[in-house]
């Protein structure tokens, strides 16, 4: 493992947010949805593709309040522009499963 410093992490922007949209993504070559989350005012709503449908539908994923990654630049994913990473943990079969925020707090709020 690689220790990095203090201020190293304090580079990595990780954000709290609120699903407001999600839909299927066919085009992506792995099952994906598009995934929309405000951030806040500081940061606005932002778009990402997630591989998440083991443990996810559009429908669930609506209103859940997650954990994002909002400084990594953009890519271009099957033709849908990602804004940020979505993050979370694999399970045993490597499906990813969120990280969530538990109570819920204000969008935009950084990961101490």
């Amino acid at each position: 493992m690689t220790t990095i410093t203090y201020e190293e992490f304090e580079r990595v922007n990780l954000r709290s947010g609120t699903i407001v949209k999600a839909e299927e993504f066919p085009r992506a070559k792995k099952p994906a949805f598009k995934v929309w989350v405000d951030f806040g005012p500081q940061v606005g709503v932002l778009q990402t593709s997630a591989q998440v449908t083991v443990h996810y539908t559009p429908e669930t994923l609506l209103g859940r309040q997650i954990v994002g990654c909002v400084n990594l630049g953009e890519k271009n994913i099957a033709g849908f522009t990602s804004q940020f990473l979505l993050v979370g943990f694999a399970d045993e079969n490597g499906a990813i499963c969120l990280i969530t925020v538990d109570p819920k707090v204000p969008n935009g709020q950084k990961m101490h």
